[in-house]
């Protein structure tokens, strides 16, 4: 299945029924009043996020969706039905945008979360509602409300805890196959990866985490080029970020210089990203001779001056995965460890809010 992580799409809340007028009509009641009943509420659109889905790409084929509207009032009282809602399944992890506005609007991060996102109209009032004391015979009846009508931008931003990140061919797709059950595409040309990949790393009992693979990127991609720019909203919700280099590249490139390129890319898309962690993962280790590695390395490092973790691996024989896969779920039980202490060291009221107070 083609995978889209971006849709447009146009939802139209249901109308609101008119009211009616009308007069009661009776044998032996000559003057029975007003019995007009209201109209009844149009029907509103709500998205819920369903994890069973995982791309946009029903969007690609209907992109109207339109709510049915409330049915008229009716003599004798009798109100309008109202219209039934509409319910649009999208998966976990999808940012809606107002495109009017360029407001976000929402964002569904869990299975069954729902959002309204188009209200229904109201209903219109029957002329029962107009009788008075002087007006006992009331010819007056509203119209129902239009309901709301939005253009709406989707956005599927993948739920991961780790993101790759690199040049195309940096051996991603190899990484993630050697230390998840993910079988992404793996080739020996750049681009081999069109779409990201979800892998789940699994350690042991409880401890386990997801790792997102996205196309490689290039210079130039924050503005257009390459295919990895189209995908980077999918790191912007992940903890940690892994950046896999080729430490010999056939071309004989600088690896140092491809560090800084990527790292001024992800300056361009979004500032934020480079302050988030991010470890060095040195890959084709394999290709050196032994006693070569370990010195190429730590070139590598001490240009570019750096100071955060990094490890040398060989992802195609699986040589020092594993230990990259333990500091990382390490890194996540600190940073778990690390919220229950903020958490406990907040007020009752605050970390009890909503609860009933405690004795």
């Amino acid at each position: 299945m083609k995978f889209v992580d971006e849709a447009h799409i146009k939802v139209m809340a249901g109308d609101g029924g008119n009211g009616c007028i009308s007069f009661r009509r009776e044998k032996f009641i000559p003057f029975g009043g007003p019995d007009g009943g209201d109209g009844g509420f149009g029907g509103s659109i709500w998205l819920v996020a369903d994890e069973g889905l995982n791309t946009l790409i029903d969007f690609r084929h209907q992109r109207s969706f339109k709510a049915k509207r409330g049915e008229n009032g009716m003599g004798s009282q009798m109100y309008g039905k109202g219209g039934e809602d509409t319910t649009i399944r999208v998966p976990v992890g999808t940012m809606i945008t107002n495109v009017d506005t360029d407001e976000v609007i929402g964002d569904l991060t869990s299975h069954g979360q729902r959002m309204l996102v188009a209200q229904g109209g109201k209903g219109g009032l029957g002329n029962i509602h107009f009788k008075t004391s002087v007006n006992r015979a009331p010819r007056k009846a509203t119209p129902g409300t239009p309901g709301d009508v939005r253009e709406l931008k989707l956005e599927l931003r993948l739920l991961a805890d780790v993101g790759l990140l690199g040049f195309p061919n940096a051996g991603k797709s190899t990484f993630i196959r050697a230390v998840s059950a993910a079988t992404p595409r793996v080739a020996d040309y750049p681009f081999t990866t069109l779409h990201p990949n979800l892998g789940v790393v699994s350690l042991g009992t409880d401890q386990s985490f997801v790792i997102a693979d996205i196309p490689g990127l290039i210079e130039g991609a924050s503005e257009g080029a390459g295919l990895g720019i189209q995908f980077l909203r999918h790191v912007s919700r992940t903890s940690l970020l892994l950046h896999i280099v080729d430490i010999a590249p056939i071309d004989g490139s600088d690896v140092a210089g491809q560090v800084r390129a990527i790292e001024q890319e992800l300056e361009k898309f979004n500032p934020e990203l480079l302050e988030r962690p991010r470890w060095l993962v040195l890959n084709k280790a394999d290709l050196l001779a032994e006693d070569e590695r370990q010195a190429a390395a730590e070139k590598v490092v001490a240009e570019l001056g750096w100071t955060a973790p990094w490890f040398l691996v060989s992802a195609a024989t699986r040589d020092n995965t594993m230990p990259v896969c333990q500091q990382v779920q390490r890194f996540f039980e600190s940073q778990r460890e690390e919220n229950r202490e903020r958490t406990d060291m907040l007020p009752n009221d605050v970390r009890l809010r909503g609860d009933p107070p405690q004795d």
